[in-house]
């Protein structure tokens, strides 16, 4: 069901931008006037090729900027200082806006992980995962109040700290679920959410009902697709409707869009029908 107050088929400036191109006297199929914006700068969580980035990393960061990737998500520098990083980065065209950084540092070492992030560029500090205890639901307002506390120690910086979801987090604890009580218990001025569409599709979740219930929330997308059995898929060969969901990002607040697979089949090759894919796609 559509929340009215927050969703339109044909947003305003959509409209706007029919009349303009009418009145120029062109002449184009409602479909096409429909359907007019696309990805400006695909990105990669590099996550996605860790074994490729260990054996070589600035080759395989090479090798992106070639297929057309603008946008990397670390997980892991793979012995490369800060400063080096960034000097791959910049020598190939690419930014980093974000990375994906263990609880364990954001509890320890704080002040490393946004000095790391600075240096590089990057604008987000992700909190990607959780194991054991952290992930029992009593625990979720401990995890809400670090993001909080962790988002405004790194705000100085311009930096703001995220949280990526699995599918644990929606098990039902008496009809409540972990998710719900990060989203209710972060300051959305300090923590911003990347949805990962894949985990999302498997715990049984729309994520588009969360998009509507939490509008601008959501900074940050996982481009992951899943195949009909359930598995993991590269994008555009699976179920899942990423036009229809990119078209939320008014509402949603999407400004980045990390490709991802955990395991791709075949490496590079993966990633880059994904990335077609995606650059493609017009919503």
């Amino acid at each position: 069901m559509k929340n009215k107050n927050l969703s339109r088929a044909f947003p305003r400036r959509k409209f706007l931008k029919t009349l303009a191109i009418a009145g120029a006297g062109v002449a184009l199929p409602w479909p096409v006037l429909a359907q007019s914006r696309r990805v400006g700068a695909v990105g990669l969580q590099l996550y996605s090729l860790r074994a490729e980035m260990g054996a070589d990393f600035e080759g395989t960061l090479a090798k992106l900027a070639e297929i057309g990737f603008k946008e990397m998500e670390f997980a892991g520098y793979f012995d490369k200082t800060p400063s080096q990083v960034r000097g791959v980065l910049d020598a190939n065209g690419l930014t980093s806006s974000a990375a994906h950084i263990p609880l364990e540092a954001i509890r320890n070492n704080l002040n490393q992980v946004i000095d790391t992030a600075a240096t590089i560029g990057q604008k987000y500090i992700v909190l990607p995962y959780m194991v054991g205890a952290d992930r029992e639901y009593d625990n979720y307002a401990r995890i809400a109040d670090l993001l909080n506390r962790a988002g405004e120690a790194s705000k100085a910086a311009g930096i703001k700290m995220g949280y990526h979801n699995h599918d644990f987090e929606f098990d039902k604890h008496d009809g409540r679920m972990g998710y719900d009580v990060l989203l209710e218990q972060t300051d959305d001025d300090l923590v911003f959410f990347e949805m990962d569409l894949y985990w999302a599709a498997t715990a049984g979740i729309d994520a588009r009902d969360y998009f509507r219930k939490y509008p601008g929330r959501f900074t940050m997308l996982h481009v992951k697709d899943q195949a009909a059995n359930g598995e993991m898929a590269d994008v555009g060969r699976g179920i899942i409707d990423f036009a229809d969901i990119f078209s939320m990002a008014d509402i949603a607040g999407f400004e980045h869009y990390f490709i991802e697979h955990d395991n791709p089949s075949d490496g590079m090759n993966s990633i880059a029908y994904s990335y077609n894919t995606v650059s493609q796609l017009r919503f």
